[in-house]
């Protein structure tokens, strides 16, 4: 029972700090530090800003597909009879609907009801463009060659269910790369998804963020052993840990060599540094992952999943989560993912299984 409890409690902390980060870099996602320091002062975007009109702090479009991440697995889970890949094809779907565009296939995730749901947070175009297609990317059949962070930034929900289900770690991490090339072609695109995937099932097992990224680097080679791609994306990550330690150098300075987060390494990287050098303190990591030139929310949104995962729900300050937008809902899918069968309830089984 208590490894139930502190497992919901890692989940938790994983997908609503997330929704942190996500919702802390929204509002400076397309402006440089400058701006930010202009309209923040020195020490940049602090603390979430809420919407005049509804009292809460908006999360963008990386919560809302983290959210049909998960809906997806739990269709698999509830429903089956096709791989797991494809109900998260499915979901992703249904998401696309919620952006105004149209969809042929059946409607699936309760999600769809929700009205926050179904607002247009500055959808990443890859996706958008890559659903339409009609056609479900994979790693061995690229839909296209993108990099962007439109993988990463969704894939955490997978790390969970996987611990959960009790898959060995290889299988966890190729679901990861497969849920990203969905949408995102380029290894790069998919290969720092099955990265971050790596690293939040590592924390589920207790593992710190320093250790988790030291073992995962170890096993993306063991992995992917014939892959080109994954040397090109673990000598960064080893930066990430060395910059962590850098004391000569400010925060910006050391995200300036990482990148900007735009693509889904430079994201990973970020978030890396981030949630590792301030392993301890989820606020200044927070606050470092998104005071930059590139993209606020996703590389916060990572940073989140990945400190969160490490500390947990409880240890995330209430100012963080009292005017966080769809907050008990995020708790509601993140409990979902950690159900176990006999805790699967009338209320369970009608949402994904349609009971």
């Amino acid at each position: 029972m208590e490894e139930r409890i502190h497992l919901r409690d890692r989940a938790r902390g994983c997908l609503i700090g997330g929704a942190i980060g996500d919702a802390l870099g929204y509002p400076v996602e397309f402006i440089s530090v400058s701006a930010i320091h202009r309209r923040y002062g020195e020490s940049g975007i602090q603390a979430l800003e809420c919407d005049p009109k509804t009292g809460t702090a908006i999360i963008s479009d990386d919560t809302q597909m983290v959210l049909f991440t998960a809906n997806g697995l739990l269709l698999s889970e509830a429903r089956g009879k096709r791989p797991v890949e494809g109900w998260i094809y499915a979901a992703y779907l249904d998401w696309m609907r919620t952006q105004g565009r149209r969809v042929k296939a059946e409607k699936l995730c309760w999600l769809n009801e929700i009205p926050e749901l179904n607002a247009l947070r500055a959808p990443g175009n890859t996706c958008l463009n890559a659903l339409e297609s009609g056609e479900m990317g994979s790693v061995d059949e690229p839909i296209n060659n993108s990099k962007g962070c439109g993988g990463i930034m969704r894939v955490a929900p997978v790390a969970i269910y996987g611990f959960v289900k009790g898959w060995d770690e290889e299988r966890i991490v190729r679901l990861g790369a497969e849920a990203a090339a969905i949408t995102h072609g380029h290894p790069l695109g998919w290969m720092s998804s099955a990265a971050l995937v790596d690293i939040v099932y590592r924390e589920l097992n207790g593992a710190s963020p320093r250790q988790a990224v030291e073992e995962c680097i170890a096993a993306l080679h063991r992995i992917y052993a014939d892959d080109p791609w994954t040397e090109k994306l673990t000598k960064p990550m080893e930066r990430a840990l060395e910059l962590a330690d850098d004391r000569m150098r400010t925060d910006l300075q050391c995200l300036n060599l990482l990148g900007e987060g735009w693509v889904g390494d430079e994201a990973l990287y970020v978030s890396i540094y981030c949630a590792v050098k301030y392993a301890d303190d989820f606020d200044r990591a927070m606050t470092v992952s998104v005071n930059h030139s590139g993209d606020s929310d996703s590389t916060g949104a990572v940073t989140g999943n990945i400190l969160g995962a490490y500390l947990g729900y409880d240890a995330i300050s209430d100012k963080w989560k009292e005017t966080l937008e769809l907050r008990d809902l995020i708790l509601e899918i993140s409990d979902d993912l950690c159900a176990a069968e006999n805790e699967r309830d009338a209320r369970w089984m009608e949402k994904y299984a349609g009971k």
